[in-house]
C-alpha cells in the first residue's frame, strides 16, 4: 500500500498539451519531406568537426631526391619517393581540415517546426509535469524516477529548460535517451528524433513563448 500511495501523486503531476493550452494552431501548409531534408543535412554538415586531414606529398618525411638516374636503369623513370604512386608517398586529394557553413531560411525554419509541433501536440507527446528537485543538488536518481513516473523511461525524449536551471540539467543530462535543450535551442534533428516532448510547469510560459514564434 505504501508503493501505490507514492506513486499516485507522481502520476497526477504530469498533464497532455494541447493546441489550445499553448495557442497554437497548425500551419496551414505542413512542411515538406524535402524541407525537413534541406534542414537536417545543413545541421549534420555544420555539426562535422572537420579535422581530418592526410599528408600531401609536400608533407611525407621522405627525401625528394631523384630515386635513380632517368635513362639506362631499366625501370620507369621516377623523379620523387615522395610521389602518390609510391608506397609512403603523398595522398592525392586527400581530405584537409575545413569548416561547413550551410544556412537556412527562416520561414523554413519555422514552418519545419510549427509542422513538428503540430503534430506532436495532436498525437499527445509533448507532457507539462509540476516537478522540482527535493535537494539543491543534481540528482541523476530522482530524474530517472521521474521518467519511469511518466512511462517515459525506455523512449526517446527531448527536455526544455531554462539557463537557470543548472541542476536539474546536470540531473539529466547523463541520462542516455534524453536530450535536453534549451529553449532558444530547438531545431529539426533532434525534435523529430524524440519520441516525447517535455517540460515543467513553472516554465510553460516559456514553452508557449517558444512555440509561438513557430507561427508562419
Amino acid at each position: 500500500m505504501t508503493i501505490k500511495e507514492k506513486s499516485k501523486p507522481e502520476s497526477k503531476l504530469s498533464t497532455f498539451v494541447t493546441l489550445a493550452d499553448v495557442e497554437f494552431s497548425a500551419p496551414e501548409k505542413p512542411a515538406s519531406k524535402q524541407q525537413f531534408a534541406v534542414w537536417v543535412y545543413a545541421l549534420m554538415q555544420n555539426w562535422r568537426q572537420g579535422t581530418v586531414a592526410v599528408k600531401g606529398r609536400s608533407d611525407v618525411a621522405r627525401s625528394n631526391k631523384k630515386p635513380w638516374k632517368q635513362k639506362g636503369t631499366g625501370r620507369a623513370r621516377a623523379g620523387s619517393a615522395r610521389s602518390p604512386l609510391w608506397r609512403g608517398g603523398g595522398i592525392i586529394f586527400g581530405p584537409q581540415p575545413h569548416t561547413r557553413t550551410l544556412r537556412v531560411n527562416q520561414q523554413l525554419k519555422k514552418r519545419v517546426l510549427g509542422t513538428l509541433a503540430a503534430d506532436f501536440l495532436n498525437d499527445k507527446k509533448v507532457q507539462m509535469v509540476d516537478w522540482a528537485l527535493p535537494e539543491d543538488r543534481p540528482r541523476t536518481k530522482h530524474a530517472m524516477q521521474l521518467l519511469k513516473n511518466l512511462d517515459l523511461d525506455k523512449k526517446n525524449v527531448i527536455l526544455f529548460l531554462r539557463q537557470e536551471d543548472a541542476n536539474i540539467y546536470a540531473s539529466f543530462i547523463n541520462i542516455p535517451h534524453v536530450q535536453v535543450i534549451l529553449f532558444d535551442q530547438p531545431n529539426a534533428f533532434d525534435l523529430s528524433n524524440a519520441n516525447s516532448w517535455l517540460y515543467l510547469k513553472k516554465d510553460h510560459d516559456a514553452f508557449k513563448e517558444m512555440v509561438g514564434q513557430w507561427h508562419n
